[in-house]
């Protein structure tokens, strides 16, 4: 699949608990679920996983269904930073350490801006949804993501759990 064919897709959930048979159901290559004070919530996404994808990411993309994101991953923790350049969308990227956990949050980058967006030095993974969705649910640093592209030995909140 390409990395932007399933942004049609919908499914946002926001849950204010999941048994673990539903939060295990939910660790699929195609959706993030987010743990954290505000409760949980849950992404369609497109996985960008080689650099061709994030380098591309959502650029040239006109809107985005709230329900939907992309998630980049690097091969390994480094230092990450975003711009915007060709995208047309505002959008909240969250930045996460090897465990999945949510180091550090930009909210509302501003389309076609080329101002570097630092997401700090051991970054593993980026979530972009729309802007202005991370405050609107609740969602801050400290929150848990879980993903199966991410290190299940170290994880936060692993799959199996």
């Amino acid at each position: 699949m390409s990395a932007r064919a399933g942004l049609a897709r919908a499914g946002l959930v926001v849950l204010g608990l999941a048994s673990a048979g539903m939060a295990q159901a939910a660790c699929r290559e195609d959706s993030v679920t987010l743990r954290g004070e505000f409760g949980m919530a849950r992404f369609r996404v497109d996985v960008a996983d080689d650099a061709a994808e994030r380098s591309r990411g959502l650029m040239f993309v006109k809107e985005m269904p709230a329900s939907t994101g992309m998630l980049f991953v690097y091969p390994k923790a480094q230092p990450a930073s975003f711009w915007m350049r060709n995208t047309l969308i505002p959008l909240d990227m969250l930045f996460m350490d090897a465990t999945g956990t949510v180091t550090r949050i930009h909210e509302n980058a501003v389309p076609l801006d080329e101002t570097p967006i630092p997401g700090g030095d051991e970054v593993l993974a980026v979530l972009e949804i729309n802007g202005g969705m991370a405050a609107a649910m609740g969602i801050e640093a400290g929150a848990q993501l879980r993903h199966p592209a991410l290190p299940q030995d170290i994880a936060a909140w692993p799959c199996a759990e």
